[in-house]
């Protein structure tokens, strides 16, 4: 269950915001939205949580929420991103709608429909589950033919807001309409109005030498120009909420005139907003581009981190701080930090006062995947089993990468790990195991070496290799009866002392033994973690 009392989160503080400037209403509209021009990457995707985190926070006060998102697949298609495969029959297919490019892939129905299942398909992983809208469906089924003449009684009007924000080199010249219109011969929106009737009527000719007389009403490529279509959309969506980014909110920007426009054109208010900011990934400079193809997507960033740490990283973070999402080193430290707010957040560990567990519980909440019935907010049951993620990166690299084999070990030493624990266990588990595998840095990463290979010891001078004996005899032979790794480490330098080396040349000397490394994980907790009858086996060569 959330907080009775529902503490000044960012997202707390937008819903309240929408009730005040809304006012009471039976249910509210909450929106978000991209058009599907490429991989929709995670920069794309802080619009969707960011909405879905004010959905939840609606929710948890009692209100019904309608969640849209909009995919605008009719808009054109005017860049082939570098990371799409055939690329020339995307080249061929410029100025089309992008709903009516073929998939590069040979999936799906289109280019479009490909990036709209794969978002999809995912987005429920981590709890968002907005009502999708198809835009290219809406528009060629003549959902907005009202919208369209309206906008087009008010041509002028609509040409004195967008210029509203312009200098003069850059207001619109010359005869302006708030249409575009693909060919029906050629599809492409290489086309120009010729004429207006007033009512329904609109001829068009385009480039390939087509004509056409069409009627709003029947038509099936006609659209409205994006700093129109917006605030058409909220009227007709009766939009509440709406975030943006920074480029659209800057000064003059697409939402600025998208505000006179909904109100002076459309008579809506413009939903209640925020600007968010862009997402950069560690060791990349720049913000991502679906164009340019520069870009982790949320199936990637499920790779290495959990359902609810993905969460944690933008419900923790304000939508208007720009911050990086962390693939290396960094990613170790992300889950600290989530252990830590959720030890916090069932008591287990004190915050520094009252407001500081307020705080971190509510992350906590708004982190979960799974709702109730009504989209509230859920929590788990009991407090989720923890290992610390180094340990368990430790651990699978141990079992050779056997995710399964690790928990089995975990289980043996611990009965609170019960088997209604698992589950949470073995997908932080196979995120440990890819991170360990395909991200950390190269001396984060090892492999035991197999007692059974013929060339598997180290090449060690003769006291190395009597350390390596000792080590084996006085604490290996024992490690099973040391209580904790200091008691461990006490025993491992009393062995160093007494082979007559340092304790840093007898760690590395281990390390050598046993990973083909100078260096690797704590030794004593490393000892311990391999366990006996292996560390008997590596060990025997000495």
């Amino acid at each position: 269950m959330a907080s009775q009392h529902l503490s000044a989160h960012w997202a707390d503080e937008t819903a309240a915001k929408i009730i005040r400037e809304k006012g009471e209403k039976p249910r509210y509209t909450c929106a978000s939205g991209i058009t599907p021009s490429g991989t929709v990457h995670i920069g794309n995707f802080r619009e969707i949580i960011s909405v879905d985190l004010v959905v939840r926070a609606l929710r948890d006060r009692g209100k019904k929420v309608r969640f849209i998102y909009s995919w605008d697949d009719y808009d054109v298609f005017r860049k082939v991103p570098v990371n799409m495969p055939n690329q020339k029959v995307l080249e061929e297919h410029l100025r089309f709608p992008i709903t009516m490019v073929p998939d590069p892939w040979g999936r799906d129905e289109s280019y479009a429909r490909h990036h709209e299942a794969d978002v999809e398909r995912m987005l429920p992983v981590v709890g968002i589950q907005p009502e999708f809208l198809y835009q290219a469906n809406n528009y060629r089924a003549s959902k907005y033919a009202a919208d369209i003449k309206r906008a087009l009684e008010h041509r002028a009007e609509l040409k004195t807001i967008l210029d509203k924000f312009r200098d003069g080199e850059h207001k619109i010249q010359g005869e302006w309409w708030p249409i575009s219109v693909f060919c029906d011969a050629c599809k492409r929106d290489d086309t120009e109005i010729e004429n207006w009737d007033g009512g329904w009527q609109v001829s068009y000719q385009c480039s390939c030498g087509y004509k056409a007389r069409v009627d709003l009403r029947e038509a099936k490529g006609i659209k409205l120009v994006w700093r129109v279509d917006w605030p058409m959309r909220w009227r007709h969506e009766q939009v509440d909420f709406e975030p943006a980014g920074k480029d659209h909110h800057s000064q003059g920007g697409s939402f600025d005139t998208a505000r006179y426009v909904s109100k002076e054109v459309y008579d809506w208010e413009a939903p209640v907003t925020f600007r968010y900011d862009f997402i950069g990934i560690k060791g990349s400079a720049g913000k991502m581009s679906s164009s340019s193809g520069k870009v982790v997507n949320l199936e990637e960033l499920l790779r290495v981190y959990t359902p609810e740490i993905v969460r944690y990283l933008f419900a923790g973070t304000r939508p208007n701080t720009e911050f990086t999402i962390s693939f290396d080193l960094d990613v170790i430290k992300i889950y600290e930090d989530y252990d830590r707010t959720e030890r916090i957040a069932w008591g287990v560990e004190k915050a520094r006062d009252d407001a500081a567990y307020q705080k971190e519980r509510r992350i906590y909440e708004l982190s979960q995947v799974e709702t109730d019935a009504d989209g509230k907010t859920k929590l788990p049951a009991s407090l989720p089993y923890q290992v610390p993620f180094r340990h368990l990166c430790n651990l699978i690299q141990i079992a050779d990468g056997d995710t399964g084999k690790a928990v089995a070990k975990l289980q043996a030493e611990d009965p609170a790990l019960g088997a209604d624990k698992v589950p949470a266990l073995l997908r932080r588990c196979r995120c440990a195991q890819f991170w360990a595998e395909e991200c950390a840095p190269e001396e984060f990463r090892f492999r035991l070496r197999n007692a059974e290979d013929s060339d598997g010891a180290a090449a060690l001078d003769d006291g190395e290799r009597a350390a390596m004996a000792g080590l084996r005899d006085k604490v290996v032979a024992r490690i099973e009866s040391f209580a904790d790794d200091k008691s461990c480490a006490e025993a491992i330098y009393q062995s160093a002392e007494e082979a007559g080396l340092e304790g840093k040349a007898l760690f590395r000397a281990a390390y050598q033994a046993l990973i083909g490394k100078d260096q690797g994980p704590r030794l004593a907790g490393f000892l311990r973690s391999i366990g006996k009858d292996r560390l008997m086996g590596i060990l025997a060569k000495y």
